[in-house]
């Protein structure tokens, strides 16, 4: 069968890392075309590599037919290959019509830019994805979805064959993803090939033919959507969740799985939302609770940390810190409450690297004081001596930067930072990623050690079995929604995955 777009065992690799390797990849015409996978499963990559960003290390490309290797973007685009990041690439302040002929402007006989063209050229390549708007207004005068569509539209100038479409759907409401996908149908009986890159699995079986799966830089396999299983495409994703991992394994505790009567409620959160990051979510975390986020990719567990910590405003819903509602919700107010929160990109959002180790642990409390209560440095240095001893923190002393230290005993330096400060609740997200075996056996007995102590945590991990193993009790997420709690015996991998394939229960 001819293809439109064929890979042929493509391989890349960076320093120290095989990103991809032996990846075959076919793309129809007229079909919607899935890329599935992980974070760090090699869908960027592959992406780039197809659009001209990166150059393969091994493996040929073929377009219609005929190899191609593309050594820029521009090359690319101009091959036929158009790609909609998830990031608009679109200058907000220029007009929609602007935007569109960016770089492509036609012009006059005199060569004077021919503004009559560009505005009735601008409406009728928008009136092919049925938009109708006034070309000369400025684009952020528009609503994210239909910058999406100007975006997509720019790439039909160019005469497009295969259409990347990268998390087209991650900033907009149900009714907005319904019209993108219209217009995807519709451009799909036009011929063009699209790849559609998504987290969420409803919108996959909506939308797609099939579905190609990688993970760990490898291809799992090219999947008919109709005939694959959420169960078989969430396995394939993640892998055999029943492998044991007997190096990973921590100390056999588990917090508790539930609260008992009396038990003093550290965290409440009610009908806590945000449009386009989470539906409404009630979650409740005790004293000595490590409460688990299990999801895959892009079901909302990041986003409703950092509302819980007040980085992003909700539009709904209130937080309680010990029975008092933390209003108005902001990162200084939650920390002032006892709330510390390590993200997940440890290296841009937590640490400061070029502080010292010293430095990076009295933020929070120094934070907490303000400037007119300035911590002494006798006092700074007793602080981060007593968290380097109690935390097993490796570093040649407390005046090293932190920049130098393994990614294990940053991830420590972030959590002797809050427990310097009034912690009453802990939020980790993906504490043990990035970090080797050794470091993250003893990750996870600290935070089970921590709740033992009293603390309260929100245990987010796009591991299950680390889920299982490290949480009494755990909130199953999915496309932004919470559709349910395991706890106990229930509380497995093979449990979150199927309650994610869709076997749903009272949230």
């Amino acid at each position: 069968m001819d293809y439109l777009l064929e890979t042929s065992r493509i391989g890349i690799s960076f320093p120290g890392v095989k990103a991809l390797s032996g990846i075959d990849f076919r793309l129809k015409a007229g079909e919607v075309h899935a890329l599935m996978g992980q974070n760090g499963a090699g869908k960027s990559t592959l992406l780039k590599i197809l659009s001209g960003v990166y150059r393969q290390d091994e493996g040929r490309i073929f377009l219609k037919g005929r190899e191609v290797n593309f050594s820029s973007p521009t090359e690319a685009q101009h091959s036929g290959i158009s790609t909609v990041h998830q990031e608009i690439n679109l200058i907000p302040t220029l007009s929609v019509a602007e935007n569109l002929f960016l770089g492509i402007q036609p012009r006059t006989s005199s060569g004077r830019l021919d503004w009559k063209k560009i505005h009735r050229d601008s409406e009728n390549i928008l009136s092919r994805l049925d938009l109708r708007i006034d070309v000369s207004e400025q684009l952020n005068s528009y609503s994210t979805a239909i910058r999406q569509f100007v975006a997509i539209a720019r790439s039909l100038l160019f005469s497009a064959d295969v259409l990347i479409l990268d998390e087209p759907t991650s900033s907009l409401d149900k009714d907005e993803a319904a019209k993108l996908f219209a217009v995807i149908r519709g451009l799909k009986r036009d011929g063009l090939g699209i790849i559609f890159v998504t987290h969420f699995l409803d919108q996959m079986y909506e939308i797609s033919d099939r579905a190609t799966v990688l993970r760990n830089g490898e291809m799992i396999g090219c999947f008919e959507a109709a005939g694959l299983s959420r169960m078989d495409l969430i396995t394939a994703m993640v892998g055999d969740a029943q492998a044991a991992r007997a190096e990973n394994e921590p100390s056999k505790r588990r917090a508790r799985t539930s609260q008992a009567p009396g038990d003093e409620r550290i965290l409440e959160a009610s009908g806590l939302s945000r449009s386009g990051a989470i539906e409404p979510i009630d979650l409740s975390i005790g004293k000595g609770e490590v409460i688990g986020l299990a999801g895959l990719l892009g079901s909302g567990r990041s986003e409703t940390a950092r509302i819980l910590f007040g980085i992003d405003a909700p539009d709904k819903g209130d937080v309680r810190i010990c029975g008092s509602r933390l209003k108005p919700c902001s990162p200084i107010d939650a920390i002032m409450a006892g709330m510390g929160f390590c993200p997940e990109d440890r290296k841009t959002e937590g640490i400061i690297g070029n502080l010292s180790v010293r430095e990076n642990i009295i933020l929070a409390l120094q934070a907490s004081r303000g400037l007119r209560r300035m911590l002494g440095r006798e006092e700074q240095a007793a602080i981060a001596g007593k968290f380097i001893e109690a935390l097993s923190i490796k570093t040649s002393s407390a005046e090293e930067a932190v920049k130098n230290l393994s990614g294990g005993n940053q991830q420590k330096v972030i959590i002797a930072r809050w427990l310097a400060s009034n912690l009453r609740v802990l939020i980790l997200d993906e504490p043990t990623r990035g970090i080797d075996v050794a470091s993250k056996s003893e990750m996870q007995n600290l935070i089970l050690s921590l709740a033992d102590q009293g603390l309260g945590v929100l245990f987010i991990s796009s591991e299950l079995d680390e889920v299982a193993r490290c949480c009494g009790r755990a909130a199953v997420l999915r496309d932004r929604r919470k559709i349910g709690e395991l706890s106990g015996d229930e509380l497995s991998p093979d449990g979150i995955m199927r309650m994610i394939a869709g076997g749903e229960s009272a949230a």
